[in-house]
């Protein structure tokens, strides 16, 4: 058995705040304090809010011998895998999947070679790592696939704040009058980005106002990800005629975010590429009905608790919505399914499964 380190630190390639990743990076953090080990971040991109919390890549110490072990967050390409790869300390890494170019290079192309990259980087990795962990058996089967020899699921550490927040009074009021005149409202969480489809929620969300209700709601809650796919995206929502039916809210303190999912009859989720998906967890916490896509992760993470369609065609999608809007019984069927669902992932349950893969690899000679 190896000897214990004195550090387990983590890297990550770029972390910001209300990131699903960058709030597992923290949180993981958090833990591994509790089993006390020193554990500090290092990134090679700080974004807003995090400052005091993460060190720049370049301040990466480098102990002798095992005392230090790294922690590796995968998500993306990035020249911080370099850092990683060099140290001489045991690697572990933790999985949480990278989008695939084909769905974002045409909108964000530096997306998209970063993506291309964080393939090549993983298949890299893998004889230079002891120990990996993903979100979900989707992840994990492609870290098998990739040649890592020991590989465990340990579903997301999602922010507590995103599930436990209060609503913001003033927010929710807002939305609260807004459903006083009538309508459903539909709501999405998730980054404004290609992968994630929000143009496919917005055509079956057209189709749902025709058909069925023409005074529903579209909520998207995220923070942009580069001007070219938000500015298309308002485009074909005024071309739709939809311009006073869909908010784009962006990125919004959890306050915000709680009054939106207090407020909303339906999560709709139509994204063509998902590790895991936390929000979907979060609405099925707060006991809203979910219709989702089943591709990639969300199949898994869903689960039983809510509608999962072979397609999203847009009638399709408008139909299932439809249909959990006039079965009392069926959103209440969806509800229990979902709250039994998202209990699978509770953070509790995360941080055991975390806390027993970091003992796991600890073990390992």
């Amino acid at each position: 058995m190896p000897s214990r380190p004195e550090r387990i630190d983590q890297i990550i390639p770029a972390i910001v705040e209300h990131d699903a990743v960058s709030n597992h990076t923290f949180e993981a953090q958090r833990l591994l304090r509790s089993m006390g080990f020193v554990s500090e971040i290092y990134a090679r991109i700080l974004g807003p809010g995090v400052e005091g919390r993460v060190h720049p890549l370049a301040e990466l110490p480098q102990l002798s011998g095992d005392r230090q072990w790294l922690l590796y967050q995968h998500s993306i390409g990035s020249p911080a895998v370099d850092a990683f790869a060099r140290h001489r300390g045991r690697r572990l890494l933790d999985y949480h999947n990278v989008t695939p170019a084909s769905l974002v290079e045409r909108w964000i192309p530096p997306l998209g070679v970063e993506s291309r990259l964080g393939r090549v980087q993983l298949a890299e990795l893998a004889p230079k790592v002891a120990y990996a962990f993903a979100d979900s058996g989707f992840n994990a089967a492609e870290l098998t696939e990739n040649g890592f020899p020991v590989v465990r699921v340990v579903p997301v550490l999602i922010e507590s704040g995103n599930i436990e927040a209060t609503p913001d009074p003033s927010a929710l009021a807002r939305l609260a009058a807004a459903k006083r005149g009538g309508g459903s409202d539909w709501l999405f969480v998730g980054q404004l980005a290609p992968h994630k489809a929000q143009h496919d929620i917005v055509k079956a969300f057209a189709c749902y106002r025709r058909n069925y209700d023409d005074k529903a709601r579209l909520h998207l809650v995220g923070r942009e990800m580069g001007n070219a796919y938000r500015d298309a995206l308002r485009r074909f929502i005024a071309v739709a005629g939809l311009s006073d039916a869909v908010d784009l809210a962006g990125s919004v303190p959890l306050g915000t975010l709680a009054a939106y999912y207090a407020t909303a009859d339906v999560f709709v989720c139509c994204s063509d590429h998902e590790g895991f998906c936390a929000p979907v967890v979060e609405a099925m916490h707060r006991k809203i009905p979910v219709v989702a896509y089943s591709v990639t992760a969300v199949t898994e993470t869903v689960g039983e608790g809510g509608i999962l369609l072979p397609s999203k065609d847009p009638a399709l999608v408008a139909a299932a919505v439809r249909q959990v809007d006039e079965r009392p019984g069926l959103r209440e069927h969806l509800v229990e399914a979902g709250q039994r669902q998202a209990a699978r992932y509770s953070l509790d349950g995360a941080r055991k499964a975390f806390v027993e893969a970091i003992s796991e690899a600890l073990m390992l000679p």
